[in-house]
This record gives structure tokens, C-alpha cells and sequence, in this order.
């Protein structure tokens, strides 16, 4: 056992921390099977090394994304072992020494470990049935006029920003710019396997309150946005759309103040008849290009329609009542005072410029744990009930 006498305040006996901090470590390497992820690594690997790859740009793009998270969960993991065998090294060492400094380091490191296997734990959660999809956003300026079509890209940006802090790709199908400021909504993609499982609790309204830029009286201003976050759909689901349940529709692609971006009609625009769904999108050269992403778009929102009405028809079975969490979720507060909080989970920052800047992690990650809860708790009830 590891102790450190030289301090007026309590004696420090790390060692039990560290034994649990390793004890969930080795859990959660038996969660994610370790070994599973190597032998998929070595398959992935072999994939790559195929000298054809490249002549389907699509599957390249899908084999090379999914090692290189793989290759990065694997590495995180045995990082953190590393540094959890070395910590009682680093305790021992400031014992011997009677090193306050050296004691203050060990302990900083020791409280880092905590948080970041906390958050690797937190990956464990993600077992739902597309958790491990890529996500598809959509962003929709909502009440509050000009103010919520420019928070509509504050949100844009710090969800842009939060996805390259974490090195993962995204790319904007389509953007609907305000007339004024802002936008009225955006469409874009998180590449990254399980970004779907990971960002799904950030669906819902977010409201921001602060003194309106726009308005010459200088007042304090509420304005609201919607977030929309779906997983990506992939071959294996069964979502089919016939052409005469369609309409298509190709325009000019247009930027802010209505420059234009292209001198061909190759924007497209696709009306689901059914259900009155619209997609479009227009960041590619070519129809053809922005026609297959609309349709992808269109399936990846007919997809969640889907497990939405299965969610409910599921809930009425059970005779519970359901009630949408995607509703109201989060306020950011600037002035009078500054906050961020998430009215689910209580989870609170006072850094608002560094959660707008993409500093998400403690809001995602309590998301997850909120969400799991309230899975089980729906399975408890139901275990109860039978």
C-alpha cells in the first residue's frame, strides 16, 4: 500500500483509487473485447493493403475511417494502462522523497486518469441499435427572427469545432442562409463511427439568451434553435422509396446574399409525398452527386420516422405514456449572467465562449449516462411488469 506521511492535512492512500481506477479499466477492455477490436484491426489492415481498394472511392473511405478509430481505441486503452502502471511509481518515488511537488503531479495525474477513464467508460453505453452509425445533423433557426437564424450557426460552429477537436470528418450537404445573418438551416454529417450513439442526445431545442447584436436598443434577446441528429443510413436497412412517391426539383446553388456559387442548375431539392419530408442539397459539382446525397439524406430521415413510430408503437404495448426528450434541452445564458446548463441532466458550465467553441465533452457524456438511465429504467419497469 502506497503512503505519503508528509502532509499536515490527512494521510493520501492512493492505492485503493488505484486499484479501482484499474479494476474499471480491465472491465471496460472486457466490454469492448480487446481482442475483437485487434483481430478486426488485422482484417481492416489486410483491406487496406489491397492494391484495388481505391477503385470504389466509397468502401476505401469506409474501411480506412473504421481502422483508424479502431487503431485509436485501441492505442487510448493502452495508453491509460500505461500510465495507470507508472502512477504508484510516481507516488512512491514522492514518499521516498518527501517531494511536495512530486506529490502534487502523481495527484494531478491520478484525478486525470479518473476523468479520462471516466470517459472512456462512458463509450461502454453505447450499445443501441445504430449507436455505432455516423450522424446526420440538421440545425433549424426557430423563434427569435434574426438572432435565432445567427444562433443557428453558433451551434453549427461549435458542433464543427467540437467534431475537429476530436479529429473527426464532417461535411455540410446544404445550407439555407438567412436574409440578414445567420442561417435558416443546415444539414451536415459527424464521419465517425459511433458519432451517432454519441451525439444523439444532443437532439432538441436549445435556447440562448443574450443582449441581441441586431438590436440597436442593445436589449436582451431569447432566441431558439432545433438540432436533429439521426443515424446515417447504411445498406443493410430496409428503407425503400419509389420513384412516383418522389418530386425532384434542381435549382441554382445559391451563398450568402444570393451570390452565386454555381452557373449550372445542379442543386437538388426532394419532396418525400407521403409524409411531406424535404431534403435538398447542393454542395456538389454535379446533380447526379447532389441527387445520391439527397436521397441518402431523404432515407437517413425516413429511417428515424421509422424508429420513432416503432419507439411509440412499442410504448402503447407497454401502456406507458411517451413524452419526447428531444424537446427543450439546454440553455445558454450570456446576460445578465453567463451559464450554460442542460436542463436534463443539471449539468452546468459558467465558460459559455468555451462550450460555444466546441467544449462539449462533460454535457455529451452526461447526456449518455441520462439516456442509459433512462433505458434501463424503462427495462426495469417492464421486468416488473411481466
Amino acid at each position: 500500500m502506497v503512503r505519503v506521511p508528509f502532509t499536515d492535512v490527512a494521510v493520501i492512500d492512493p492505492a485503493e483509487q488505484i486499484n479501482e481506477l484499474t479494476g474499471t479499466l480491465r472491465g471496460i477492455q472486457d466490454v469492448l473485447d480487446i481482442d475483437g477490436l485487434r483481430k478486426q484491426i488485422a482484417e481492416l489492415e489486410e483491406q487496406a493493403a489491397a492494391p484495388d481498394l481505391w477503385n470504389d472511392p466509397e468502401k476505401a473511405q469506409r474501411v480506412t475511417s473504421r481502422l483508424s478509430h479502431l487503431q485509436g481505441e485501441v492505442n487510448r486503452i493502452e495508453e491509460l494502462a500505461r500510465r495507470l502502471e507508472d502512477l504508484p511509481v510516481l507516488f512512491e518515488l514522492a514518499a521516498e522523497e518527501g517531494d511536495q511537488e512530486a506529490l502534487a503531479e502523481a495527484e494531478r495525474e491520478l484525478a486525470k486518469l479518473k476523468s479520462d477513464i471516466g470517459a472512456l467508460e462512458v463509450r461502454t453505453l453505447l450499445s443501441g441499435e445504430y449507436d455505432e452509425r455516423e450522424a446526420l445533423i440538421t440545425i433549424n433557426a426557430q423563434a427569435g427572427g434574426v438572432d435565432a437564424a445567427d444562433w443557428a450557426q453558433m451551434l453549427l460552429r461549435m458542433y464543427l469545432r467540437w467534431a475537429e477537436r476530436k479529429g473527426y470528418p464532417t461535411e455540410i450537404y446544404d445550407t439555407s442562409y438567412a436574409e440578414e445573418a445567420g442561417i435558416k438551416s443546415v444539414t451536415f454529417t459527424v464521419k465517425a463511427p459511433y458519432a451517432y450513439g454519441t451525439l444523439k442526445g444532443e437532439h432538441g431545442t436549445h435556447r440562448l439568451v443574450r443582449i441581441s447584436p441586431f438590436d440597436n436598443q442593445a436589449r436582451r434577446q431569447t432566441s431558439f434553435a432545433g438540432v436533429d441528429v439521426m443515424p446515417v443510413v447504411e445498406q443493410t436497412d430496409d428503407i425503400e422509396i419509389n420513384e412516383d412517391e418522389i418530386r425532384i426539383d434542381v435549382y441554382r446553388s445559391s451563398g450568402p446574399g444570393g451570390q452565386g456559387v454555381n452557373t449550372t442548375d445542379s442543386a437538388v431539392r426532394i419532396t418525400h409525398l407521403p409524409t411531406g419530408i424535404v431534403v435538398s442539397c447542393q454542395n456538389e459539382r454535379s446533380q447526379l452527386q447532389n441527387r445520391a446525397t439527397a436521397m441518402a439524406v431523404l432515407k437517413a430521415k425516413l429511417l428515424e420516422r421509422k424508429r420513432q413510430e416503432e419507439a411509440q408503437a412499442m410504448a402503447e404495448l407497454r401502456g406507458e405514456t411517451t413524452t419526447s426528450w428531444g424537446t427543450q434541452i439546454r440553455n445558454y445564458v450570456l446576460h445578465p449572467y453567463q451559464i450554460v446548463k442542460d436542463l436534463r441532466t443539471g449539468v452546468e458550465s459558467g465558460n459559455p465562449t468555451a462550450v460555444l467553441d466546441g467544449d462539449l465533452d462533460q454535457f455529451i457524456e452526461a447526456e449518455i449516462r441520462w439516456l442509459r438511465r433512462q433505458e434501463a429504467s424503462k427495462e426495469e419497469k417492464q421486468e416488473n411488469k411481466g
